[in-house]
């Protein structure tokens, strides 16, 4: 099956390089020139890996990244003009995997897409697929999506973590701290309302009647739990 790449840069000659390159290795390629259309085709459709520029249009691409990384975990190599390791490093903690300097040799950078896309590949054949079922929620916690009823539903990346730890322990209480230390970390800035914001948007997502909850539940004074 050919390997599905999206090429992200507001120089369209650049992009056309790329693109004609790639296409003659057999690989699928869709094409975006500013930060806003990169991000609604990477939530509209699955890539193997996104080649994303940091300077663009509308948003940059470290902020196209970061909102990625909210619902993917597809592999993004960021394209930087810029030779500072700063760029390269912030590029890194916002969520990529790999980058590459411009100018560039685009024999290069089909090798760094191969290898990624191997990497990834054989990573994904390695893992056993782990699914969690519980009455008709179903969370596939390899590729990180949640079902209910068999349709899928979309959840960011901490709602996904919220509802995964509470699904593996059913009924066992979790006060609103314990949550935002388990998932948010313990050197998180925030407080507890980030756990109420985040069920309370969870429950939106999976709950026929939020205000009255089938799966996520709250036990006054204590904190929320999944009822198994």
């Amino acid at each position: 099956m050919a390997k599905k790449v999206l090429v992200v840069d507001d120089e369209k000659l650049i992009v056309k390089g790329i693109r004609f390159s790639l296409e003659q290795d057999d690989m699928e390629v869709d094409c975006a020139y500013d930060g806003e259309e990169a991000l609604a085709m990477a939530k509209a459709k699955a890539y193997d890996i996104i080649l994303l520029d940091v300077m663009l249009p509308l948003l940059t691409g470290f902020e196209v990244c970061q909102q990625i990384r909210e619902f993917s975990d597809v592999p993004i190599v960021m394209l930087t003009a810029k030779g500072e390791d700063m760029d390269k490093i912030l590029g890194l903690e916002y969520g990529a995997d790999d980058y590459i300097t411009k100018p560039f040799n685009i024999l290069e950078v089909k090798a760094r897409i191969k290898a990624i896309i191997r990497r990834t590949s054989q990573k994904d054949a390695k893992d056993a697929k782990h699914i969690i079922e519980s009455g008709d929620v179903r969370i596939d916690c390899d590729n990180r999506r949640v079902y209910i009823a068999g349709k899928e539903v979309n959840v960011t990346a901490k709602e996904f973590e919220v509802l995964e730890l509470l699904v593996l322990n059913p009924n066992k209480v979790y006060s609103r701290e314990n949550l935002l230390n388990i998932v948010w970390g313990t050197d998180y800035p925030g407080d507890v309302r980030t756990v109420d914001v985040h069920i309370r948007r969870l429950r939106e997502k999976i709950e026929l009647n939020p205000s009255e909850p089938k799966y996520v539940h709250t036990k006054w004074g204590v904190g929320y739990f999944f009822k198994g």
